[in-house]
């Protein structure tokens, strides 16, 4: 086992790369990729760093010089050998060859686009614009490499034996939470970590110890490098970046309104079975399903990502019942804020009425709150996000209106078409 404590108080990255292959990301960034290479590849988009924790001054705490040596380190990256074998021939969710031979070829010659860096009221703006397949591959090292980086800077004036306590700390208040869940009945949990954790090496460390902790009930990791490496299903479908930008590209009200379900069906050309999951909050879950076609109930399920989880499940399980499905039959995949006592809490509450799922990000990887003095490893509320396509904003509303982004205007407009009224406002944490 890596002896992650001497590892940092080496603090020789280039040992420790923060991202070490264009693989360390999330499995559905690549899936995606592959859908919007085939649809748009010519779109034109912007993406920014967006720190919702203003308190947290990212460039008072990160050197510039040290920022910018591990973006280049990125764009350096190219496809292992090892790393095209495994897209190319492994099977996920059941099928072979998920991964075209037409990408594969584009994906195996990509370096990443270059990026923009500026410091601002104590923040990094940070932009990357170009080609969507190209450009949409910078937001999870991007988000990796600042959080690491301000881990990194919290920990620099600790000695080792400091370390050696502090991440023997961390690892006990992990396996706690591991032992919590060992006995919630029928748990299926997957790590959805890798954007916002503490460290690559920290987060395969969690994967194995969620492995020998859990057993069966811990069905795989969204990072498709811990994955190959660790022989684990590579686990994950789509996010609001789809329906965001096809939104933006929308000409009329009416095409806008429709935008969301247009993604559906380009995803429903490539994918089947376990893919086809609902993401339906990027504009308001009620006003999505209402409107949403009679061939989406006949999906596999459904994935919870913002305001009150219980609610958004009893949501879907109305509109099955209404639609003349059984929600036994359907899965609901909960992934927001989670921590071990939510998760076993909507387990209790869901399951043996809907297949329940879960997917555990950041205060499963990046969980060292009260374990440093000002608790400076707290994690917080960063995103990487397409703020536009082809020169027209884009949007987000959520279910819970402390996530929105977008031009003012803009948000208005949206919740005019989507029908969205008043929401409930719920604390950001990660």
């Amino acid at each position: 086992m890596v002896d992650i404590a001497t590892r940092v108080w080496n603090h020789k990255w280039k040992i420790d790369p923060i991202v070490r292959s264009l693989i360390d990301t999330d499995f559905y960034k690549l899936l995606m990729c592959q859908s919007v290479f085939r649809n748009k590849p010519k779109t034109q988009v912007t993406f920014s760093l967006i720190n919702r924790t203003k308190s947290i001054r990212l460039a008072d705490l990160i050197d510039e010089g040290e920022l910018r040596e591990q973006l280049d380190h990125v764009r350096s990256l190219s496809l292992s050998r090892g790393e095209s074998t495994w897209m190319r021939g492994n099977t996920f969710y059941g099928k072979r060859q998920m991964f075209t031979p037409e990408f594969m070829d584009w994906f195996e010659a990509l370096r990443l686009p270059a990026y923009e860096l500026e410091k601002r009221d104590g923040q990094y703006e940070l932009t990357f614009q170009g080609n969507w397949p190209e450009v949409m591959l910078w937001e999870i090292p991007a988000l990796a490499i600042l959080m690491e980086l301000r881990s990194r800077k919290v920990l620099a004036g600790m000695g080792r034996f400091e370390l050696q306590v502090l991440y023997a700390r961390a690892m006990t208040k992990l396996w706690e939470k591991v032992e919590a869940l060992r006995d919630v009945p029928d748990l299926r949990l997957a790590d959805f970590g890798t954007r916002r954790r503490h460290s690559f090496l920290w987060q395969d460390w969690c994967v194995q110890a969620m492995q020998e902790g859990l057993g069966e009930k811990f069905v795989g990791t969204s990072n498709c490098l811990i994955a190959k490496n660790r022989e684990l299903e590579a686990i994950g479908t789509n996010a609001h970046e789809l329906p965001m930008v096809y939104s933006a590209l929308a000409e009329t009200d009416a095409a806008l309104r429709q935008a969301p379900y247009d993604v559906l069906a380009d995803w429903a050309e490539e994918h089947e079975g376990n893919l086809r999951i609902i993401l339906p909050d990027t504009y308001g879950t009620v006003g999505f399903l209402e409107h949403a076609p009679d061939w989406l109930a006949g999906w596999t399920g459904i994935r919870i990502d913002s305001g009150d989880p219980a609610t958004g499940a009893e949501t879907a399980i109305k509109w099955w019942q209404s639609r003349g499905e059984d929600p036994k039959q359907k899965l609901v995949i909960f992934s927001d804020g989670l921590d071990a006592t939510k998760i076993a809490q909507l387990q209790a509450q869901f399951n043996g009425r809907v297949r329940v799922s879960f997917g555990w990000g950041t205060l499963l990887t990046n969980d060292f709150r009260g374990l440093v003095p000002g608790d400076k490893l707290k994690p917080f509320s960063l995103v990487c996000k397409a703020i536009s396509a082809n020169g027209r904003p884009t949007v987000k509303l959520s279910d819970n209106p402390n996530k929105a982004m977008g031009p003012g205007l803009e948000i208005e407009r949206y919740k005019r078409v989507f029908g969205v009224g008043n929401q409930k406002a719920e604390a950001v944490l990660v």
